[in-house]
C-alpha cells in the first residue's frame, strides 16, 4: 500500500483534500448539536432532576445572572442607581431570543429577595429562550453591553451564566494554532528542513479536521458532549504528528544511509509505520477502555478522540507517503544533501549525546534508578490529596466578568448562593422536613416553592460554597439523616448535588478502569515482546506516571501553585471525569514510547541475546525521536491552556506533565536502568506459554534470515546456494591505516531493513568473512576497541565479495 501512495501521490492528495472539504461543507450546513448528559442512573440527583423535570418542564431556557454594587453608605434601592439599571433591563427583556428578566424593582417582594441585607448588591435573572450553546452570541454580547452601560462612577455591573462565558472563551482553534506552531519550530530544529518540518503538521491538521467535522455531523444523531471535540483535537494534535515524525525520521534515516527515495519511504512504513499501527490501536483500546466506567458522559468523549486518533493513523499511512513522494530526497535539508553527495551515506551506528547517556546509564543503573524514582515520588505525593469535583464560574480568572459576578453573589448573598440544592418530594407534606432542613448545621437559608402536580421543591442554600467540603458533607447530612427522621420520600439534586454524585460513582469506578487498562497493556506487550517482565514493567512504570502526573495536577489546580501565572483562574477541585480521560490518553502514549523504545531492544536481543548491549543500542537509537516526539506534544498539550475552557486547561497540563515525566524520566532513565538491572531476566517467558501465545510482529519479518547465533562466532558458516545463485559471502582484511591487521573486530552484516544477517570477529591477520543469504543491497558494520566505527553498504551479487576495510585509531564508539 506505501508503494502505490507513493506512486499515485497525486491521486491520493486529492482524495484527502476531497475528503475533508466535503466534510467541511457537511458540518458547516449541519451545524452543531452537543449535548451535555450528566445524568448517572440510580444515583439521589438523578431522581431529584426526573421529579423537576415532570413538575416543571417549562424550564428549558438557560438562566444568566446581571448583578450590579454600589458603593459603601449607598443602596441598590436607590432612584439614581435603579433610574440607571432598570431601562437596561427592560432593553434586555425586549430583545429577540430572551424569555424573560426577574427585576428586583418589580414588586416589594422581589426586591427583597434580590437584594443583599446590606442593601449594597442586587441581582436580576435574565432567562433566554434557549439553552446556553445554542444562544447566539451576538445576542449575549448585546446583553452584556447593555447591562455594563449602566454603570457609572460608585455602580459596577457584572454578569455571570453560562451563555456569558461562551463570550469570554478565546475564539476556536487558537489553542490549536499556538499548538501547531510551536510544534513547527521543534520540528525546523529538529530536521533543519521546512518541507520535513511541514510534513507532520500536515498530517496532523488533516486527521484533526477531519475528526472534528465527522464529530460536528455524529453530534446530530448521537449525544457528544461539548468538551469532546477539545479533547478529540488535543489527543490528535499530539498523536497526528507524532506518528508522522516516527515515519519521517525512518524515512530520513533511510535516504542518509544510501536507499532510493522510495525504498526508504517503503520501508519507513513497513517498519514504523507498522509501529504506527500498534500504538494507535492501543490508543483508540484505550479509549474504549472510559466505556468501563458505563457513563452516558464519557461515550460521546470515547467517540470523537478514537474517531481522531483513526483519522490521524490513516493520513499517517496513506497521505504521508504521497507527500514523500512529492518531495523526494527534498526531505532532507540542503546541508544533508550536500553532505550525503559528497561524503557517501551515513554509517548505521548511532552517536552524539543519545549515545553517550546510553552509555552512562549502563555504567550507573542503580544510582539512576533511585533518583529516577525519588523524583517520581516526590512529584506524586500531592495525589493523597486528590479531590474530584467540578469547576464552576468561581475558577475563572480574576478580570473576567463571570468571576465578579460570582464573587459578588458571594459576598451579598454567602457563598452557598451560587451553588443552591434542590430538595425534592413527591405527594408529601414537606412542612416538618422544610423546618428539619432550616435547623440543619450548615444551611443558610430555606424556601419552598409552591407545589407542582403534586411535586414540592425546596430550595436550599448552604452557608459554604458549591466546592466545598462542608457543602459536600451537608448533602451527606440531608440525605442520610434530615430526610429519613422527617418520615418523607425525598430526593437532593441541583448542580451542586449532580456533580458530587458524579465525582462518587466516578471515584468507585475507578478502580476497575484502571485494571482493565493495565490488564490490556500486559497482554498486549506480552505477545509482542515474547516477555513476562517487559509489560510487568511497562505496568509499573504506567501506575508511577500516572501518580506522578495526577501530583502535579493537584499542585497546580487545587492546590493553586502558579494558577494566576498560568492564567488559569482559581483553585478548586479536580474536575470529575478528568481522571478517566487522562488515565487513557496517558495509558496510550505511554504504550507508543514503550513499544518504539523496547521494539529496538527486542530486536538486539533477538539477534544477540546480550541484554546490555540490546538496551544500550535500544535506548541510543530512539531515545532522540522520542525526546523530540514528547517535546511536540508537551507543546501542543501546554497550548490548550489558552482554551478558555477549564477542563481543557486541566487536560492539557496534566497531559503535559505526563509526557514530560514519561518520556524524559521514565523512557530515558528509568525503564533502561532497571532493565539493565534485571539483565536476562528481561526475556524470560515460561516455555509452555511461549507455544500458546499468538504471534504479534511488531517489525515485519525478513526472508530470508540467516539463523540465529547466540554468540559472536570468528566465522561464519557458508550458507548452500539455493539453486538460483542468491547466498553467498563477503571477506577480505580489517587493517588500521599504516597496514596493521586488526584482531577481535566484531564484524556485523545487516539487510536494508536493519535486520542482522551475520556477525564473525576477525581473525589475528585481520582477515573475516561473513554470510549473505541471499544477494542484494547490505550494511557492513565493523567496530573494535580503541578505533572508530565504520559502516558502509555494499551490494552482494552471487559470486564471493571481497571488501576490506581500514579503521583509524584513537576514536572511541560509545555505543558499540
Amino acid at each position: 500500500m506505501a508503494r502505490w501512495c507513493y506512486r499515485h501521490r497525486l491521486v491520493v492528495l486529492v482524495l484527502w483534500v476531497g475528503a475533508l472539504f466535503g466534510l467541511g461543507a457537511a458540518g458547516t450546513s449541519a451545524g452543531t448539536n452537543y449535548s451535555n448528559v450528566f445524568s448517572l442512573p440510580d444515583t439521589d440527583s438523578t431522581r431529584a432532576y426526573d421529579l423537576m423535570t415532570k413538575a416543571f418542564p417549562e424550564r428549558s431556557g438557560d438562566t444568566d445572572t446581571v448583578v450590579w454594587r454600589v458603593d459603601e453608605g449607598a443602596s441598590a434601592r436607590d432612584e439614581d442607581v435603579r433610574a440607571r439599571i432598570e431601562p437596561a433591563l427592560k432593553e434586555i427583556a425586549g430583545m429577540k431570543g430572551v424569555g424573560g428578566v426577574e427585576s428586583p424593582y418589580a414588586s416589594k417582594e422581589a426586591g427583597a429577595a434580590q437584594t443583599s441585607e446590606n442593601g449594597r448588591i442586587a441581582y436580576a435573572q435574565v432567562t433566554f429562550t434557549d439553552q446556553a450553546n445554542e444562544v447566539p452570541k451576538n445576542l449575549v454580547q448585546d446583553v452584556v453591553d447593555t447591562a455594563q452601560n449602566a454603570e457609572r462612577s460608585g455602580l459596577q455591573v457584572e454578569l455571570g451564566g453560562q451563555a456569558i462565558t461562551r463570550i469570554q472563551e478565546p475564539p476556536t482553534g487558537t489553542s490549536e494554532l499556538v499548538g501547531i506552531a510551536a510544534a513547527a519550530v521543534v520540528l525546523f530544529l529538529a530536521f533543519g528542513s521546512l518541507f520535513a518540518m511541514a510534513l507532520p503538521i500536515v498530517i496532523a491538521v488533516f486527521g484533526v479536521g477531519m475528526g472534528m467535522l465527522s464529530t460536528m455531523l455524529l453530534s446530530h444523531v448521537t449525544d457528544i458532549p461539548e468538551v469532546a471535540p477539545l479533547l478529540g483535537s488535543l489527543i490528535g494534535l499530539g498523536v497526528g504528528i507524532d506518528y508522522a515524525l516516527f515515519i519521517v525520521t525512518r524515512h530520513r534515516r533511510g535516504i542518509l544511509r544510501g536507499m532510493e527515495p522510495e525504498e526508504s519511504a517503503v520501508q519507513a512504513l513497513n517498519t514504523s509505520g507498522r509501529a504506527v499501527l500498534f500504538a494507535g490501536g492501543t490508543v483508540c483500546i484505550a479509549l474504549a477502555g472510559m466505556l468501563v466506567m458505563n457513563m452516558r458522559f464519557l461515550d460521546g468523549v470515547v467517540i470523537a478522540a478514537s474517531l481522531t486518533v483513526v483519522l490521524s493513523v490513516l493520513a499517517a499511512v496513506t497521505l504521508l507517503p504521497s507527500l514523500l513522494g512529492l518531495l523526494g530526497p527534498r526531505v532532507l535539508s540542503r546541508r544533508q544533501r550536500r553532505r550525503l553527495a559528497a561524503d557517501g551515506p551515513e554509517p548505521a551506528e548511532a552517536s552524539g549525546l543519545a549515545a553517550r547517556w546510553s552509555f552512562y546509564v549502563q555504567k550507573r543503573p542503580r544510582s539512576i534508578a533511585a533518583l529516577a524514582f525519588v523524583v517520581m515520588a516526590f512529584l506524586a505525593l500531592p495525589l493523597l490529596s486528590l479531590r474530584l469535583g467540578a469547576t464552576d464560574q468561581g475558577n475563572h480568572q480574576e478580570s473576567t466578568t463571570t468571576r465578579q459576578a460570582y464573587d459578588m453573589l458571594a459576598e451579598g448573598f454567602g457563598p452557598g448562593f451560587n451553588g443552591p440544592l434542590q430538595v425534592v418530594a413527591e405527594g408529601a407534606d414537606t412542612g416538618n422536613l422544610v423546618a428539619a432542613i432550616r435547623e440543619t448545621e450548615g444551611v443558610a437559608r430555606v424556601a419552598a416553592a409552591p407545589p407542582a402536580d403534586g411535586i414540592s421543591v425546596i430550595n436550599v442554600v448552604p452557608t459554604t460554597s458549591p466546592q466545598s467540603v462542608e457543602t459536600d458533607q451537608l448533602i451527606d447530612r440531608l440525605r442520610g439523616d434530615v430526610i429519613p427522621e422527617a418520615g418523607v420520600e425525598a430526593h437532593v439534586g441541583g448542580v451542586t448535588a449532580v456533580f458530587k454524585d458524579f465525582a462518587a460513582v466516578t471515584g468507585d469506578r475507578l478502580p476497575y478502569f484502571v485494571g482493565a487498562i493495565i490488564a490490556l497493556g500486559f497482554l498486549l506487550l506480552l505477545v509482542a515482546f515474547r516477555s513476562l517482565v517487559v509489560p510487568l514493567t511497562a505496568a509499573l512504570m504506567n501506575l508511577i506516571a500516572a501518580a506522578a502526573s495526577f501530583g502535579v495536577l493537584v499542585g497546580v489546580f487545587q492546590w493553586g501553585w502558579g494558577t494566576e501565572i498560568l492564567g488559569i483562574g482559581k483553585e478548586g477541585p479536580i474536575t470529575a471525569f478528568l481522571p478517566v480521560i487522562m488515565l487513557s490518553l496517558l495509558f496510550g502514549l505511554s504504550m507508543d514510547y514503550q513499544v518504539f523504545l523496547v521494539s529496538r531492544m527486542h530486536e538486539e536481543w533477538v539477534h544477540t541475546k546480550d541484554n546490555a548491549r540490546a538496551v544500550r543500542v535500544g535506548l541510543a537509537e530512539t531515545s532522540r525521536v522520542i525526546n523530540c516526539a514528547a517535546l511536540i506534544m508537551i507543546c501542543v498539550f501546554s497550548a490548550f491552556v489558552l482554551s478558555g475552557d477549564m477542563e481543557g486547561a486541566m487536560a492539557g497540563i496534566g497531559l503535559a506533565a505526563a509526557v514530560a515525566l514519561d518520556a524524559f524520566i521514565l523512557r530515558t532513565a528509568l525503564v533502561p536502568a532497571a532493565m539493565h538491572l534485571l539483565g536476562r531476566s528481561n526475556w524470560w517467558l515460561p516455555a509452555g506459554l511461549e507455544k500458546r501465545l499468538p504471534h504479534l510482529a511488531v517489525e515485519p519479518r525478513e526472508e530470508p534470515e540467516a539463523p540465529e547465533e547466540s554468540a559472536t562466532v570468528p566465522h561464519a558458516r557458508v550458507p548452500e546456494p539455493d539453486g538460483e545463485g542468491g547466498a553467498s559471502v563477503v571477506h577480505g582484511f580489517i587493517r588500521t591505516a599504516e597496514g596493521e591487521p586488526v584482531e577481535g573486530a566484531i564484524l556485523t552484516l545487516l539487510s536494508k531493513a536493519g535486520r542482522q544477517l551475520d556477525r564473525v570477529t576477525s581473525l589475528a591477520d585481520g582477515s573475516y568473512i561473513v554470510a549473505a543469504p541471499s544477494a542484494g543491497a547490505c550494511l557492513l558494520a565493523v567496530t573494535a576497541p580503541g578505533y572508530a566505527a565504520r559502516a558502509r553498504h555494499i551490494q552482494v551479487a552471487g559470486e564471493p565479495l571481497v571488501y576490506d576495510v581500514e579503521l583509524a585509531v584513537g576514536e572511541m564508539d560509545t555505543v558499540n
